[in-house]
């Protein structure tokens, strides 16, 4: 038990009064100048004064801990090892003290400052930061932005309440679904420098990894572009709108002289905002407090408008001309005439439509036939002018902008109204356009998880900060929404550029105290995220260039001696300039929408194929996701896309599909045990388990190799060529095993055998062979051998064909060994009902570089195999080397045989199988023909035919297969013991020419050479 200590004890501060604690904080602070006390780990060190202490004699104790002796003398002494904060700094102060360090600039971004003194360099850390300080702030920061102030109110207006209620509903709940997958990933470890980038790639391989970083490097950097866009669209419209550098020659003219100002202006900022990046990040930080001060003085200033609205509407009024909104920049009044010194007298307004001001002048018709009222651009939230702003109004590009259920009268020449003061849409509107303009607004979610290193718990600051960032915007939007549709006028909702009330920006007109609040703060806001692109985006560049996964970007992971990347500034610099030249901020919207849809797209696809995969390491601390929100948030994503725009969608999927293959093509060498590989694996054992409960049909019949190779002293192997040919005759596909043996124990060989194995793959990597490789030890090369043809595979994947090269002079060797291996192979193969590949003179034959030009590749088919010898020149006949080779078939017909009917029965054969090849037919005499060849084919056939007519199962037509094979050994062999025993000098065959005739003539079902020419194929196996 830890023994209580008196009250003026300095260990017991949270047992005393707090106005003692008070005078002993000011005594401590101002300590007298003969005791000094400094901590310094667990010992203590008591400095006295010199006048007391000759020379440099410095006392110490002798323990680390306080004696009561000595107790007296710490009386009064501030000398706490640990303190709440709170008890210490009141709680405004310590919110000003956070706030004073606040930053917005991701991890691995801050300036490496540096104070010297003297000869000592102080590094200058920034202390670790909570949820509200480190991700709450800086998310919504980048959240509410440009399309805020800029295009909100216009989208409200044109779609509608309800359909704005749809628009931001969905990109909220997409960004959310994609924060609940974020913060499950990001609490799995810790995010470094590069963000989405980071998580993605290590969560699935390189390939996505180097796709989608470099997709969300160009949403970024578009990023930019837009915010700058912005700044210029305030600065032109709303600050200094005259301040235009091209004129338009005429009204058609007039938009392309805007765009050029626009383009001037943009580059000009951008190469400010570059210069400033360049100079130093530092400055970046300074201001990002200042920046965060803009944007929440506008929104607070909006909602305070709302609220004034309730008392009295601002005085902003819409002059309208019949149902048509009108710009009022270039008039006061907004009435046709008006009295002056008791005479009628016209306004500005009547000499834009008419010829002069004179009463009689030649008038525009609609502006004769309809009167001018005024109405208020903000009635207030009782008005009920929500009834009419519940629904959209979509128009074509050039449509006057018109009150709804206000009555007018048309005029019959429309012809003249583009020069008149209207209000128009400067483009055409529909929904899905609206979609990819607004989604840019909830971007920025990830702010929170880009700085992981720099939060005191990033377990839980990262999804508490995020997700509570997210629900925050999205009730601003959704409240915003509503308030901007119950408050102002749909005519003014629909003008985007507030050009009907007097150059302000419609959301200004609704905030107090006074416009300019929001024309200033979103000023400054787009200039802060602006520079705040351009700071982030080449940091996530030179993430993607160290990992070294894509070459040709490796100069752009360099930097200057403070960190700063410069080349990779450049090309951010190069491509922002892109979109200032695209100098319309809704045209770039979508562009930016797609990357990071995309981006979003695999942090939701990276967090269900970990979920779903359940490996090991697989442990967030974020509890609250699973894998059919990841899955809803994937489809919610490809969705939006495709949505908003599908040309710009399929643009984005062939960028990151081109990375892709790219990547893959040059081989990423990094390993960082992706959730792919292990979702490849998993894919791997269910199809090896689906492999197994039943055996593979004829139609997906191919062969499938164990390819035996021979390896030289060196462990070199001896015949590449092999190889090459197995590339020729697999061309990718199907299961191709390379195997050798090694001689000897695998204690004393265990080093050789990795050293042949990865010889192995060296070969197989430069001839293209696509397969497994694999070395055993054996103490007998024939028992290695056998070993591997029993039981080489896994599972279903098991070869059905063994290929080897040919014995080189087997018959000038005086070691039998290389026959005995090669026959006792041959038999083993056999023994296992397998196909038997050998090929001679291996080393002559065509390389994968050669390229055949004629020739035929001849088969001699003999005995009916099932058609392996029509299916292997076919194969070879597939891949580019052989593919201008004619395949030509022979076979063999007795003198008697109807040699005509034979070939075309072959011909009709070949043409079920649809196989093109030459038929030659060879007569042989009698004694040139093998009577085994009678005998093997009438075995086999007579079989299958005998087991179809009698109608049994699968397993009992195979018991009686190998009941009837049974009885044919046994009595041939007991034929051959018998012949052997009379005629010891003359070999007798079981089926000889006269009893072939007889027996066809006994049995008219019996079958003959040329009979076997007339059989069809299975059709349903075809």
């Amino acid at each position: 038990m830890r023994p209580r200590c008196p009250p003026t004890s300095p260990w017991c501060r949270c047992k005393t009064p707090r106005a003692a604690r008070r005078r002993r904080r000011r005594e401590a602070a101002n300590p007298p100048p003969s005791t000094r006390c400094s901590w310094t780990g667990t010992k203590t060190t008591t400095r006295t004064d010199p006048s007391q202490v000759g020379g440099d004699d410095i006392q110490k104790e002798s323990r680390p801990f306080i004696l009561d002796s000595n107790m007296e003398a710490y009386n009064g002494k501030n000398m706490a090892l640990f303190e709440e904060e709170m008890d210490s700094t009141p709680m405004v102060s310590s919110l000003l003290n956070k706030l004073a360090n606040y930053t917005n600039l991701t991890q691995g971004v801050r300036e490496h400052e540096e104070a010297e003194d003297g000869f000592r360099r102080i590094a200058v850390t920034v202390p670790p930061m909570g949820t509200f300080i480190g991700v709450y702030l800086p998310c919504m920061q980048n959240i509410l932005g440009v399309i805020l102030f800029l295009r909100l109110t216009w989208i409200v207006g044109t779609a509608g309440i309800l359909g704005s209620f749809a628009i931001v509903s969905m990109c909220c709940i997409c960004t959310l679904l994609t924060a609940i997958s974020m913060s499950a990933i990001a609490t799995n470890g810790v995010v470094p420098a590069g963000g989405s980038y980071y998580m993605i790639s290590r969560s699935l391989g390189p390939e996505f990894g180097g796709a989608v970083g470099l997709c969300f490097y160009l949403g970024t950097t578009f990023a930019g572009s837009l915010y700058i866009l912005g700044t210029i669209e305030i600065l032109l419209t709303y600050i200094v709108p005259t301040a235009t550098l091209f004129e338009a020659e005429s009204l058609e003219g007039q938009g392309t002289a805007a765009k050029n100002t626009v383009r001037v202006y943009g580059t000009c900022c951008l190469l400010l905002m570059a210069l400033i990046v360049f100079v130093g990040v530092k400055y970046v930080n300074k201001l990002a407090l200042v920046f965060l001060a803009c944007v929440m003085l506008s929104i607070m200033a909006t909602y305070a408008g709302v609220i004034k609205t309730l008392i009295q509407p601002p005085e902003f009024n819409v002059c309208l001309l019949g149902n048509r909104s009108l710009t009022n920049d270039k008039f006061e009044v907004c009435a046709k005439t008006e009295v002056e010194n008791n005479q009628t007298v016209t306004t500005q307004l009547w000499r834009l439509f008419c010829s002069s001001e004179h009463l009689n002048a030649t008038c525009d018709d609609y502006f004769t036939l309809n009167n001018v009222s005024e109405i208020r651009a903000v009635p207030g939230f009782h008005s009920g002018v929500i009834k009419d702003n519940l629904w959209g109004d979509y128009g074509p590009a050039g449509m006057v902008i018109e009150k709804k259920r206000q009555g007018s009268v048309a005029a019959e020449d429309t012809s003249g109204d583009v020069y008149k003061p209207y209000v128009f849409n400067d483009m055409a509107t529909y929904f899905t356009l609206l979609v990819g303009i607004y989604f840019p607004s909830v971007t920025g979610i990830m702010a929170g998880s880009n700085r992981s290193g720099n939060l005191r718990d990033a377990q839980r600051s990262i999804p508490f900060g995020t997700i509570m960032a997210i629900v925050t915007t999205s009730v601003f939007y959704i409240s915003c929404v509503l308030l901007f549709g119950a408050c102002i006028e749909g005519v003014v909702l629909r003008d985007k550029f507030g050009d009907s009330v007097k150059k302000n920006p419609v959301i200004g007109i609704l905030a107090w105290p006074s416009p300019w609040v929001i024309v200033i703060g979103s000023f400054f806001s787009c200039c802060g995220a602006g520079l705040q692109s351009l700071t982030g985006a080449p940091r996530l560049l030179q993430a993607i260039a160290r990992d070294g996964i894509i070459p040709f970007l490796q100069i752009f992971g360099h930097s200057k001696a403070n960190g700063e990347p410069t080349w990779a500034l450049l090309l951010t610099v190069a491509i922002c300039e892109i979109g200032i030249l695209i100098a319309s901020l809704d045209d770039v919207a979508p562009i930016l929408s797609m990357f990071f849809l995309m981006c979003y797209l695999f942090v939701n696809l990276a967090c269900a194929v970990q979920t779903l995969l359940r490996t090991p390491n697989w442990r967030p601390r974020f509890k609250f996701y699973h894998w059919s929100l990841s899955f809803l948030g994937m489809s919610l994503c490809v969705s939006l896309m495709f949505i908003s725009s599908w040309y710009y969608a399929l643009v984005a999927m062939v960028i990151a599909g081109c990375i892709y293959k790219y990547i893959e093509y040059r081989g990423a060498q990094t390993e960082w045990g992706d959730g792919l590989r292990g979702l490849s694996l998993n894919a791997a054992r269910y199809a090896l388990i689906r492999l197994e409960e039943s055996p593979p049909h004829t139609k997906n019949w191919r062969p499938q190799l164990l390819v035996l190779c021979k390896l030289d002293s060196h462990l070199a192997v001896k015949h590449p060529r092999l190889l090459s040919f197995t590339t020729q005759l697999k061309a990718g596909k199907g299961l191709t095993i390379v195997c050798s043996v090694l001689h000897g124990t695998y204690m004393t060989r265990g080093a050789h055998a990795k050293t042949a194995e990865q010889n192995l793959k060296a070969v197989m990597a430069a001839e293209r062979t696509k397969g497994f490789s694999h070395v055993v030890v054996s103490s007998n090369l024939r028992d290695g051998f056998s070993l591997l043809i029993q039981s080489a595979g896994l599972g279903g994947m098991k070869h059905n064909a063994v290929l080897m090269a040919w014995p080189a002079c087997w018959k000038q060797a005086r070691d039998s060994s290389s026959r005995r291996n090669f026959i006792e192979t041959v038999r083993e193969t056999t023994e296992a009902h397998q196909a038997l590949l050998v090929a001679k003179n291996i080393d002559h034959f065509p390389g994968n570089q050669d390229r055949l030009e004629g020739g035929r590749i001849d088969v001699w088919w003999i005995v009916h195999d099932g058609g392996l010898l029509m299916l292997l020149p076919f194969l070879i006949t597939q891949h580019k080397v052989w593919k201008k080779c004619q395949m030509r078939i022979f076979t063999v017909a007795q003198m008697d045989d109807n040699s005509i009917q034979m070939k075309k029965d072959l011909q009709m054969f070949l043409y079920h199988l649809r196989l093109d090849a030459e038929v030659e037919v060879v007569e042989m005499h009698d004694s040139d023909i093998s009577a085994f060849t009678y005998e093997k084919t009438l075995v086999m056939e007579q079989r299958s035919q005998m087991l179809k007519q009698m109608q049994l199962s699968r397993t009992e037509r195979e018991r009686e297969a190998q009941l009837i094979h049974d009885r044919n050994t046994a009595s041939h062999s007991t034929k051959e013991d018998k012949a052997s025993v009379g005629t010891p000098d003359r070999v007798h065959m079981t089926w000889t020419k006269d009893k072939l005739i007889s027996e066809r003539n006994k049995h008219r079902e019996g079958m003959g050479v040329k009979d076997m020419f007339n059989m069809k194929p299975e059709w349903e196996n075809l």
